[in-house]
């Protein structure tokens, strides 16, 4: 008899993953591919190339339960939006697209931020928190809110995309085209204006270990000091009990949490528990095998309640 196996699939900016695992054992994947996005080919190139993959993966893998699926923008209804990294995929079906290739298969979708917070909510840092907040430091920077043990997604499925927040009075926003406080925190932001000030290539990694420089401190010491106001705010609205920080810069943490962590005890009136996330390296991919899991109909209560989860 052919095993039942979930399937999660991860569109990111610059890679595809993709990974099968046994819902009894989603922490050790069965199979992993992963695919460059190539993004100039078009949104419909990327979503074909990944589709095949997705049923040779499968194939090869047992019985298809139900498939998850993570995803750079925001869902909103049935498009996607915020999503301008690859051309076309702005304004596309993609829960209807995903349905018709899966047919009668349940298909779970949601973006990649809070993806990311379903699996930490399932096996991670949050595992067995009511209200919380998963905050994602990556190439960009973006949050999942977490409440009733839940990740809440906001009316237009935006809760949480905190790189739009201004930063002061005055500030270019998005309606021209801006997300003021990515601009200054994220690991593109912070790329792009290193290079500028040490005149070659360089990555946000890298400028938190140049620390001889004097205006690449004064960069770091204002995006941090951005961040750690912004969480700090976000933390007095929600009030929760506790903040995972997850995503690619969480490589200089020692430098990012420190701060974070001061800035909000001093400013909320209950600070909430500092912690880092548990899935750092394809944590969207765990967090689409997460949401594949609730689609074959596992609760996040029936995983707490296992020893060590799944």
């Amino acid at each position: 008899m052919s095993r039942r196996v979930l399937l999660g699939i991860d569109f990111g900016g610059t890679k595809v993953a993709l990974a099968t695992a046994s819902a009894d054992d989603v922490d050790r994947p069965l199979r992993k591919v992963r695919l460059p996005t190539r993004g100039d080919e078009g949104a419909q190139q990327v979503l074909r190339r990944s589709l095949d993959a997705a049923a040779e993966l499968a194939g090869r893998s047992g019985t298809l339960q139900a498939v998850g699926v993570s995803t750079f923008g925001v869902i909103r209804g049935e498009t996607v939006r915020l999503a301008p990294t690859v051309p076309g995929w702005e304004g596309l079906e993609l829960p209807r697209l995903l349905r018709e290739e899966f047919g009668d298969t349940p298909v779970a979708i949601d973006n990649d931020v809070n993806a990311a917070a379903a699996a930490e909510l399932r096996w991670g840092a949050l595992r067995g928190v009511g209200t919380g907040l998963y905050l994602n430091l990556g190439t960009g920077l973006a949050a999942a809110l977490v409440v009733d043990g839940r990740v809440a997604p906001g009316a237009h499925g935006a809760a949480g995309e905190i790189g739009y927040l201004l930063g002061e009075p005055g500030d270019l926003a998005f309606s021209e085209g801006h997300a003021p406080l990515e601009e200054i925190i994220s690991g593109h932001a912070l790329a792009r204006h290193g290079a500028a000030l040490l005149g070659r290539p360089v990555s946000a990694a890298s400028l938190f270990e140049a620390g001889d420089d004097p205006a690449v401190r004064a960069l770091l010491d204002r995006a941090v000091a951005a961040l750690a106001m912004a969480v700090a705010n976000v933390c007095v609205v929600l009030d929760p009990e506790r903040v995972v920080v997850g995503g690619g810069l969480m490589g200089a943490s020692h430098h990012i949490m420190p701060r974070l962590t001061a800035e909000i005890r001093r400013a909320v009136p209950f600070p909430p528990e500092i912690t880092a996330a548990r899935f750092v390296d394809d944590a969207p991919l765990f967090g689409a095998l997460a949401l594949a899991l609730t689609a074959s109909g596992r609760s996040v209560r029936e995983d707490a309640s296992r020893p060590g989860g799944a």
